[in-house]
């Protein structure tokens, strides 16, 4: 057997689009090889949900936890990448349709992963435009997903949540009951199917949320 590994990480560099509000992103080299310095340093100007990252429950929940906190066995683990052909939104129908039997992570590729096809062809070092119409997971969608026993949601674009929904109902369900949400993954060239998951997030004390390294483990049989 050998393993295969697939990185659903969004580089982080100035042509991400940020949600509308939150700080752009700025990646700056301060000390250069090139300019006779002794090495390269960069800094970064980047809010807490930038690109692939983790909401903690303190995102939206008073007293919920931190980033820091956050348990490990959760963010490693199996997990189950689910495709699904929907327009707008993710209901509690299309979640009634799947076999999620024995599943406590699960993952989403819509549409939505497309997007980031058009961030790695982007020729400008500017954000592309933040997409308000991406697929999101609905509430009575998320409440069943609690129900069946998930600890961790991902989904393919920077939020779980509809952009037009100002009482961000579907965040609170989850976070409230404890779930992880991991968003802003790129698994375009990722087939569906059943992986080890590896979620790293920054360990931000007292953090909101964290940018996050997220990668996918698979056993492919030797050819």
């Amino acid at each position: 057997m050998s393993e295969r590994y697939y990185d659903l990480t969004l580089p982080i560099s100035g042509r991400l689009p940020v949600w509308p509000g939150d700080p752009p992103v700025s990646v700056i080299r301060v000390s250069s090889l090139d300019r006779g310095d002794a090495a390269n340093v960069s800094r970064l100007d980047i809010g807490s949900h930038t690109g692939t990252h983790v909401d903690a429950p303190l995102h939206f929940e008073p007293g919920g936890a931190p980033v820091d906190r956050l348990p490990l066995d959760v963010l490693l683990g199996p997990a189950r990448l689910v495709e699904l052909d929907v327009r707008e939104k993710i209901s509690k129908s299309d979640i009634e349709s799947l076999d999620l039997s024995g599943v406590t992570r699960v993952l989403f590729k819509t549409r939505n992963c497309r997007r980031w096809q058009d961030l790695a062809d982007a020729a400008s070092e500017s954000p592309c435009p933040f997409d308000e119409t991406y697929v999101y997971l609905d509430e009575p969608a998320a409440g069943l997903l609690v129900d069946r026993g998930v600890r961790l949601v991902g989904v393919d674009y920077l939020s779980v949540e509809s952009y037009r929904n100002p009482a961000f109902s579907t965040h609170h369900r989850l976070l409230r009951a404890g779930v992880v949400i991991l968003e802003g993954l790129n698994p375009l060239s990722v087939p569906p199917g059943d992986y080890e998951l590896i979620a790293a997030p920054l360990r931000i004390e007292g953090g909101d949320g964290a940018p996050a390294r997220v990668i996918l483990k698979s056993l492919k049989s030797m050819q």
